[in-house]
């Protein structure tokens, strides 16, 4: 396995760092330092909002006061994530060129100010950013200090001015070719909007077009190429001084305003920020969500991530700032590496004096070190000593040199398709009240959580022949040839699982004619007739295995043509109807569910595919409520993660004897506290 960070191969812990900030404090950058070491702290992220102090006035580049913090760094055994500064413009910039800023839906261009407010099509807006980090590789790309590049920040929204909008018809065209092709794949006769000239077509905006759902769609996939596009130029910018130095993005988990999955193939390595609100609802709600977000950054590239931003104690902007409760802090820091995370790193280093994240947690609160009272100082603070118990866990994996090797194999792939999610939320109809998506994917995948299954996520482009299971759910839109991927599994011995609403569109939004799921109906051996859609409270029933489940929200009708029926509908005029299938097909089998159901009907289902299909769980043993087990591996075995995201302690009863990890102790059984963790490592192999 490829490391991440070739100059320094390790569990790196660290966070953003602005020194900026506190320049002319010098006896606070020292202390940082100080600090830093005392929470065993080995990497930061520099430079991510330094664009003003890094060119002050334009052509005039100022680079040594950074050049002095990298090297203090390096000096006391701390490396650099050196970001380029294109995520916030200086407002000399902004205020000089106009058209570098972005324009609303509404046509009216943003005034200068706020950050993410730069337009990824301008001209001069790419030459400024290309020649700011050019000079930086020049300047730093041979440092010894610097690991990897942080490519700008959290990439993210839209600008609707002339040069994109001209730039969305050229990709149109490219695509397209003709105007006769596009009106087909959009199907504008609808409503006679027939486009007769490319100069016609207009991005969607409230008070424009957006009931062309191709348009709608085709826009999203525009932004996303666009912003690929961008950061592509600035990952070409440092990689023509350095190409040995990685480049990585800091994306957003489900974040739906871009597709993800596209920007694997432009970065070396995935990194994401995490921010879960622990313990305002269900901890274990939140844990499974968290879990499955890991793993779709992971999944990006199928290679080990990191973990670019988290908060040690609270966030500052949601709806109520919760402290994190003892244990959690380090709790949730081992799951992001039980998913496949290198690194557990922070926003923010230490407090801003000032604006909008003053309050945001940080590893060093404003108190600092420099008071008339010895206690009162950082390393007083409960947050600086969470930092420093997951700062002293990840050095003790690093002394054992085995962790950051290991890596996340799982024989379970769900679907999650983002081009999907945005057909699905653009179309009018079964239940524009929710159709909820991403909530059917969680449902779908909690129960391997629970069972401590691993799971890949995969999009329409990605492979999933190397699977055992492979679940499809609400799969509205069959779009890259994935009718072919799936049959193919199929027929080759693979399980698949789909769902109600499923096949009914191809990748351009038109509806299939013949009936859904589409191409996929010998291979799940149904026709789906229509779907009812369940106003909220209203329930259907589901009779399986001898037991009666709820069906909610959405409720297909479908006939079976060479499926096996499993389960039936116990309620309304389709009472007795198939609700669970089975199709034979090839050497594998097709399993359609045919309504939203609760999860324990998922939690029955998928336990019985557990089972049958031999998918190894990382421990061979019942779980309790609230707890779950992860493993990373390689050729020497493996070290397994054991969570308790309940607040009460737990006993897990183990298959068989295991090592705890680091350690030459065998047991049996483990207590885990509220809010604990365990490791262990497989005794047969490590």
């Amino acid at each position: 396995m490829k490391p991440l960070t070739p100059k320094f191969p390790k569990l790196l812990h660290g966070g953003d760092y602005n020194p900026e900030q506190w320049l002319r404090y010098p006896e606070v950058l020292k202390q940082d330092i100080e600090l830093m070491k005392k929470a065993d702290i080995n990497c930061v992220s520099v430079g991510i909002f330094s664009w003003a102090h890094l060119e002050p006035e334009e052509g005039v580049y100022e680079f040594d006061w950074l050049a002095e913090i990298i090297d203090n760094l390096y000096e006391n055994g701390i490396y650099t994530v050196l970001a380029t500064p294109s995520g916030a413009k200086p407002l000399w910039m902004s205020e000089k060129y106009e058209e570098i800023r972005r324009v609303q839906p509404n046509g009216v261009r943003d005034l200068s100010g706020a950050r993410h407010n730069h337009c990824y099509t301008s001209p001069v807006y790419r030459e400024k950013v290309r020649e700011i980090d050019r000079r930086l590789a020049e300047r730093f790309a041979d440092h010894p200090g610097v690991i990897l590049w942080h490519l700008s920040n959290e990439y993210g929204g839209e600008c609707y001015c002339p040069l994109c909008q001209e730039a969305f018809r050229g990709w149109l065209k490219a695509k397209y070719k003709t105007l006769d092709n596009l009106n087909h794949a959009w199907w504008t006769d609808f409503w006679s909007h027939t486009y007769t000239d490319w100069a016609q077509i207009h991005a969607p905006v409230p008070n424009g077009e957006m009931n062309v759902h191709g348009l709608t769609l085709d826009w999203k996939r525009f932004v996303t190429h666009q912003t690929v596009d961008f950061m592509t130029l600035e990952r070409d910018a440092v990689k023509a001084v350095n190409p040995d130095i990685p480049v990585t993005a800091n994306l957003m988990g489900f974040y739906d305003g871009l597709d993800y999955f596209k920007f694997g193939p432009a970065l070396d390595v995935v990194s994401w920020d995490n921010y879960p609100q622990w313990h305002t609802t269900d901890n274990t709600d939140i844990a499974v969500f968290s879990a499955l977000s890991h793993d779709v950054m992971r999944s990006i590239k199928h290679e080990n991530f990191l973990l670019m931003e988290s908060t040690p104690s609270m966030t500052n902007w949601s709806p109520v700032s919760m402290l994190k409760r003892p244990g959690m802090h380090l709790l949730s820091s081992m799951q992001a590496v039980a998913h496949g995370s290198n690194s557990v790193q922070y926003f923010q280093f230490r407090k801003s004096r000032g604006s909008c994240e003053k309050l945001h947690g940080a590893v060093v609160d404003h108190v600092g070190n420099s008071g008339p009272y010895d206690f009162v100082k950082t390393e007083n603070t409960r947050v600086f000593q969470d930092v420093q118990s997951v700062g002293a866990q990840l050095k003790a994996m690093n002394d054992c040199g085995d962790v950051y090797s290991t890596e996340v194999k799982p024989a379970v792939a769900i679907v999650y398709d983002v081009e999907n999610r945005w057909a699905i939320d653009a179309a009018a109809g079964p239940r524009n009240i929710g159709k909820k998506y991403v909530e059917t994917l969680v449902n779908h995948y909690r129960p391997f959580w629970e069972q401590g299954v691993q799971v890949d996520i995969v999009d329409m482009d990605g492979d999933i022949s190397g699977y055992k299971l492979v679940i499809a759910p609400m799969l509205y839109m069959y779009r890259a040839g994935f009718e072919q991927k799936m049959r193919a599994f199929v027929e080759n011995g693979g399980t698949l699982v789909t769902t109600y609403w499923s096949g009914i569109a191809d990748e351009t939004d038109l509806c299939f004619l013949g009936g859904a799921p589409g191409n996929m109906m010998d291979v799940f051996g149904v026709w789906n007739e229509e779907i009812d859609g369940l106003p909220d409270g209203m329930l259907n029933s589901i009779a399986a295995n001898g037991k009666s489940y709820k069906a909610m929200e959405l409720c297909a009708r479908i006939h079976p043509l060479t499926a096996e029926v499993l389960g039936t509908y116990e309620k309304d005029f389709y009472a007795g109807e198939p609700a669970l299938t089975k199709n034979a097909f090839g050497k594998g089998a097709a399993y359609y569910i045919a309504a939203r159901t609760g999860v324990d009907f998922l939690r029955d289902f998928y336990a019985e595919q557990i089972a049958a299909l031999a998918i190894p769980r990382a421990l061979e043993t019942a779980l309790p409520e609230g707890v779950t087990a992860h493993a990373r591996q390689n050729e020497a075995g493996e070290i397994i993660f054991v969570e308790n995201y309940s607040g009460s302690e737990k006993t897990v009863d183990l298959p068989r004897k295991y090592k705890l990890y680091g350690t030459d102790q065998t047991v049996n059984s483990i207590k885990l506290a509220p809010f604990g963790f365990v490791l262990l490592s497989n005794l047969t192999k490590i």
